[in-house]
């Protein structure tokens, strides 16, 4: 193909996702985070929430749907406009906000968020300002909130050390942007060393990836943590032992 008929890229360093995003099947799917989801469904909170990384918004849209009022932050401008397009289009436009910036100049209010999602955000910036912004998530969320965080880890092909540097896998187009591989039981040791916190779910995964680039493995931590001071109505994913209807 000659450099004339190559397809041109709107990424720059400003929006690097642009074209990840620009897409009718925008990179990392419009299916939720399943066990946010599944949060959503069993615990029913109200209030504000807030999307750090919203991307092209699959965790927005839930929490709106879910009847959240919902801030969208994410640094690509596109993404951001996919989020208002989806939220016009499910009919929860009223309750979608965005705003575009770089997740480390946000102050977040204390005591304020029903929900915080923050998925593969904390692995994208230097280990010292995820752990500033791990501290704003903790303050910022209300009592009785919750936090939903997802990083790679050093298992990930993508890794430039850990085991995931010595795994003969294929690796994601964009992994070049993961700058902070957490090592295994990192972000459970974050979370234990927050008294403020109870832990409902954490998890160690590998996961293929279909939704953009050659099929590629990624190596997730999952941690699903609530402020509640006792087990709020969770059951977990799947759910388990639930109430019979009356």
């Amino acid at each position: 193909m000659s450099a004339s008929n190559m397809p041109r890229s709107n990424s720059s360093p400003a929006d690097p996702f642009f074209d990840v995003y620009d897409r009718d099947d925008p990179a990392y799917g419009l299916a939720p985070s399943a066990e946010l989801a599944a949060y959503l469904q069993q615990c029913q909170p109200h209030g504000r929430a807030l999307d750090l990384g919203a991307g092209a918004g699959r965790d927005t849209l839930e929490l709106a749907r879910a009847g959240l009022d919902v801030l969208a932050v994410d640094r690509s401008q596109r993404g951001l406009q996919l989020i208002v397009q989806r939220a016009q289009q499910a009919g929860v436009a009223e309750r979608v906000s965005t705003q575009a910036c770089d997740v480390r100049e946000l102050q977040l209010p204390p005591d304020s968020f029903a929900v915080i999602s923050a998925t593969t955000v904390l692995d994208h910036i230097p280990m010292p300002a995820a752990e500033t912004l791990w501290q704003q998530i903790v303050a910022g969320l209300k009592a009785e909130g919750a936090m939903y965080i997802e990083v790679h880890t050093t298992d990930d092909p993508g890794a430039r050390s850990g085991a995931g540097a010595l795994r003969d896998a294929p690796v994601s187009e964009t992994a070049v942007h993961v700058v902070n591989h957490f090592p295994p039981n990192q972000l459970l040791r974050m979370a234990m060393g927050t008294p403020a916190l109870r832990v409902l779910r954490y998890e160690e995964r590998a996961e293929w990836d279909y939704t953009h680039g050659p099929e590629h493995l990624h190596a997730k931590a999952v941690l699903l943590a609530s402020k509640s001071t006792q087990v709020p109505d969770w059951y977990g994913h799947p759910p388990a032992f639930t109430r019979r209807p009356s």
